[in-house]
């Protein structure tokens, strides 16, 4: 029943999402241009200004790389018009997903040849060849505006092969800043009030793309410290029931902490267990159940049941949602505190009876929760990219930047940054 019940769950969820973008449709269905032009930018009001963001050498970059996709398919188009068999064969996707994607038109011999004649020398020349090329691409791309923690922001070019962790090492060589574990890109939505920090190894395109057309979200550069905190402080997570012993652990036995839980072909995940707020759907009343984390997903206990797996019931399965931290939930929605964390699927951009709300009694639980969600959703990917990130950091030392320091960075006017920036690992225990 538990199965059914997931596959009901999820199956009302894409429909909740079909109907969003149905009226989304509707409601842009009068303006051709600027949709297909906001596909392409994020953080900007159309596609011009952000090709106007980008710096020099990027834009240059951008033109070289658009170039010479142009040339592979055209030899590609070339040697499929020339084959005398007729045995036809497909190409390879490159992209394919669930969602709604562009779809760009193929490359023609003449517009190539024009743009060869007429070599742009000027910026804004450059800008207009661009334009034209990023319709005709067939590799997704996305201009992105990365705000800092000083308001100022840099200007990115992304395609759907660059991961977070690209990303990160491109933001690293523009900003000069100190090359910690810690940096991590961040997306807040104001509409839901969330925050949440991408994953290392994710492919930074998807989620972007999910985000509507006329999205308020921004894109942050942050140092978050409690982004490995499960590695660095492992007794946080997996000897959460024992406090007292657990504070003062060296770091050889958190070395065997982690190789015990991480070591193995299977993640193990913490035992957490215990009692959260769950907001009703659509009513600001919260009720208290105690919940228990499995691999799979989130479990409850029934009224009047006992803590046997066999009692259990499924209250979310991770496949197809993320865990989003939350701002001032306690005024906008009754919480009984701030410390609210949600479960949704990613194309869930505004409010949703399909979003799962709950609340812990301080910042401390909150932070278990989150993080040994992440634990189970994500796994070995999880602690490879902690490896990887440790790599970078001890092989590329860069000086650091003064107007880039954890203390002084700020979020979205509508958010507060207090889950970014938690406490040291001593106050949490």
């Amino acid at each position: 029943m538990d199965d059914i019940d997931a596959m009901f769950s999820d199956l009302l969820g894409e429909m909740d999402h079909l109907s969003q973008s149905l009226a989304e449709a509707t409601v842009s269905s009068g303006e051709d241009a600027a949709p297909q032009e906001s596909s392409f930018s994020i953080g900007f009001n159309n596609l011009n200004e952000s090709l106007n963001e980008l710096e020099d050498h990027d834009l240059d970059a951008l033109m070289a790389d658009l170039e010479s996709k142009s040339t592979d398919q055209q030899s590609s188009t070339h040697n499929d018009t020339s084959n005398p068999t007729g045995n036809e064969t497909s190409p390879p996707a490159v992209y394919q997903e669930s969602e709604p994607v562009v779809t760009f038109p193929v490359v023609t011999t003449q517009s190539s040849r024009a743009v060869k004649m007429n070599e742009p020398q000027t910026k804004a020349e450059k800008i207009k060849v661009a334009l034209e090329k990023l319709k005709e691409a067939k590799v997704r791309k996305l201009i992105i505006k990365v705000l800092m923690s000083d308001n100022s922001s840099k200007t990115l070019m992304v395609d759907e092969r660059q991961t977070v962790r690209d990303v990160l090492d491109t933001l690293f060589e523009k900003t000069h800043c100190e090359n910690s574990i810690e940096w991590s890109l961040c997306e807040t939505n104001p509409d839901l009030q969330t925050e949440r920090a991408f994953e290392d190894h994710e492919c930074l395109v998807e989620p972007l793309s999910a985000w509507s057309r006329v999205s308020e979200n921004k894109l942050y550069f942050l140092s978050t410290p409690q982004k490995y905190m499960m590695f660095t402080e492992p007794q946080i997570f997996y000897m959460w029931k024992k406090k007292k012993s657990s504070s003062n652990m060296n770091s050889q036995a958190k070395e065997l902490l982690i190789k015990e839980h991480f070591g193995g072909s299977t993640t193990i995940v913490p035992n957490l267990e215990g009692v959260l707020h769950l907001k009703e759907d659509g009513k600001k009343v919260w009720k208290p159940r105690y919940f228990m984390l499995r691999a799979s997903g989130i479990y409850y206990v029934p009224k009047g049941k006992s803590k046997s797996s066999t009692d259990l019931a499924c209250f979310v399965r991770f496949e197809k949602v993320n865990v989003y931290t939350t701002s001032s939930y306690k005024q906008k929605y009754r919480a009984p505190t701030d410390f609210c964390f949600l479960l949704k699927h990613p194309c869930i951009q505004k409010e949703s009876p399909y979003i799962k709300i709950l609340c812990c009694e301080d910042k401390h639980t909150l932070l278990l929760w989150v993080n040994s969600i992440r634990i189970a959703k994500y796994g070995v990917a999880l602690y490879k990219n902690y490896q990887a990130a440790v790599t970078r950091a001890s092989t590329l030392q860069i000086p650091y930047s003064a107007v880039h320091k954890p203390n002084s960075l700020k979020l979205n006017h509508h958010l507060t940054p207090d889950f970014f920036n938690p406490p040291s690992g001593q106050e949490y225990l």
